[in-house]
């Protein structure tokens, strides 16, 4: 059967990708509805329900919520991707572009995304709301301040910083070891020169002197907790688990101390309690669309909130929510973390491929990537195979590839892709919505209700959660990366058997690079018989999981040589230009 509609949904090529416009003139220029009454001429929404943020933004109360936990489950599509340019490949743009088009077929879809961090924004991606005609709006608010959910985030997160330097400073009664203090500052911004720190220099009044540093605020525990809370009271509990650091005395002897502890957890609570309800908007086809949470898939675990996602599924028909960067990452994080910790089950997964991406992978550069070359795109199909292989093989969901289709991609490129896909009986779609909104991903909508009306296998996990820690981490880069094995320090051995044992059942979020199978961003395609060095492990007890740094990732980017900031500006009138 899928087979049969993929044949049937091959396209033909369009001419043009470009709007006319930028994607920033194009959000701009929508008809957006106050989102108090679109939520209830589309989902019979209570105002009440809405706490609105203006016009065309509104957070959905809990109570709310939790009034929906009888009703039935929709629908829930992954949208993933290959092993992204530095651009990205638009799992965005597809999310928002499918459920404009499954609601253009009759599926009742809610769009569940994560909200963008100002890093990016004013780094290399720019926003993230989407592009051209497939978009969530107000975009220019969504990008930059949204509901404040970030600086609610940073401000939490400060609070905890500031009552351990506090506490040691005021007579450390619980005897906390100034030098095995875990928690470091966050702030939503790229800032490589706040990686290390000294703080409390100039003086005794200033406390005491210790390294510390900055990581960006997507990489917060805080973050990861609000993304896996299911109440206010589930948060509540979360923060006071974080661990903080552990107590002066000989290694055996040590205790970890908490927000708990320090009994700081309550006053961060009080400071997410609005940041925990789920933001509601709208897309350019004025499609109901949560945005909430938003990690990173390299540095953190790379989902939006469960409470978002788990509201978009009760109410509508499908959900389609996304997981950063490529398969590797974001869908094994969204599997092996969320769908574990939360009970959450997708019923299929949409991998979004470029041909620019899969030239890159094939040897190009950036200067290559507008250039027909056949060749070094059938050399780069080796990292989408992989991807295929590893949701369908090792997560059992059925999968759809979504080509994001560009206007620099040509016949012959499209074919060999395509007959590729097809030669495989992977059902597979050329996607326009960049160009032509949920119109042009109508046959993308088609193909994943197929998927999952003809799937009969239940999802599963790479690993189970009663293995070692070592061992989840040794499985997810052997049968995920194609690595041959894993590797790390004794002193890092040593805390991997000791977390073990102190928390059994615990996922692993493995920080990488988003640009390569391997820990080596420059090795592209599909690299195999590699060794992953796990170089930190960092316990992050609220949120329920370890993360194990591989590589040289770093959890607070830099600003590139030319950041997006230099070209965005706001005219005398207020309106905001160049954010893309």
């Amino acid at each position: 059967k899928l087979s049969n509609l993929n044949s049937a949904l091959t396209p033909l090529v369009c001419s043009t990708r470009r709007p006319s416009m930028s994607d920033i003139e194009i959000a701009q220029a929508a008809k957006m509805r106050p989102i108090i009454d679109l939520a209830q001429d589309t989902f019979g929404i209570p105002k009440e329900v809405l706490d609105p943020y203006g016009h065309y933004k509104a957070k959905m109360s809990l109570e709310y919520i939790e009034s929906l936990k009888e009703k039935p489950d929709g629908k829930l599509i992954l949208v993933t991707a290959m092993s992204p340019t530095p651009a990205g490949e638009g799992k965005t743009t597809t999310t928002v572009g499918l459920s404009d088009a499954l609601n253009r077929i009759g599926k009742k879809t809610v769009a569940c995304l994560r909200e963008p961090s100002l890093g990016p924004v004013f780094g290399v991606k720019g926003g993230a709301a989407g592009g051209g005609h497939a978009q969530v709006v107000p975009m220019e608010d969504i990008n930059l301040h949204f509901t404040g959910d970030l600086h609610a985030i940073g401000a939490a997160h400060n609070l905890l910083a500031a009552m351990v330097d506090n506490h040691i400073h005021q007579g450390n009664e619980l005897n906390l070891d100034s030098r095995l203090i875990q928690w470091r500052r966050v702030m939503d911004m790229n800032d490589r020169a706040l990686r290390k720190i000294n703080v409390g220099i100039g003086g005794v009044a200033n406390g005491f002197m210790r390294e510390d540093g900055f990581d960006i605020s997507v990489a917060s525990e805080v973050m990861a907790i609000l993304c896996m809370s299911t109440s206010l009271s589930d948060m509540r509990e979360r923060f006071g688990k974080i661990v903080v650091g552990q107590t002066q005395a000989p290694l055996a002897e040590r205790k970890s101390i908490t927000a708990a502890d320090l009994k700081a957890h309550g006053a961060m609570a009080a400071l997410m309690k609005d940041a925990l309800k789920p933001n509601v908007v709208q897309t350019l086809e004025n499609n109901v669309t949560m945005i909430h949470g938003g990690p990173f898939a390299n540095i953190a675990h790379g989902c939006n909130t469960y409470m978002a996602t788990f509201a978009g599924m009760k109410l509508g028909d499908y959900c389609v929510t996304e997981a950063g960067f490529g398969a590797d990452l974001g869908a094994e994080k969204f599997i092996d973390i969320k769908c574990r910790l939360t009970g959450l089950r997708p019923s299929a997964a949409v991998i979004v491929a470029s041909i620019k991406a899969l030239k890159h992978h094939g040897g190009c550069n950036a200067d290559g990537y507008k250039v027909e070359n056949v060749e070094a795109m059938k050399k780069g199909l080796v990292n989408l195979d992989r991807h295929i292989h590893n949701i369908r093989e090792n997560y059992g969901l059925p999968v759809v590839v979504s080509v994001n289709h560009f206007n620099h991609d040509t016949p012959a490129e499209i074919t060999a892709l395509m007959d590729h896909l097809n030669g495989n009986s992977i059902p597979a779609v050329v996607a326009k919505h960049w160009a032509m909104g949920g119109a042009g991903a109508e046959d993308l909508a088609k193909a994943v209700v197929a998927a999952v009306e003809g799937s009969t296998s239940p999802m599963k996990f790479v690993y189970p959660s009663e293995e070692t820690l070592w061992n989840k981490i040794k499985i997810v880069a052997t049968k995920i990366y194609g690595a041959s094995d894993i590797s790390c320090a004794d002193g890092t051995k040593r805390k991997l058997d000791r977390l073990t044992k102190e928390y059994p059942g615990y996922p692993v979020c493995i920080a990488k690079t988003q640009s390569s199978f391997s820990t080596d961003a420059s090795k592209r395609g599909a690299p195999s018989g590699h060794v992953v060095e796990i170089k930190e492990v960092h316990l992050r007890a609220g949120a329920g999981f370890v993360v194990c740094i591989a590589g040289d990732i770093m959890t607070m980017p830099g600003l590139p040589k030319k950041p997006s900031a230099e070209v965005v500006d706001v005219t005398p009138e207020g309106k905001i230009v160049g954010l893309f």
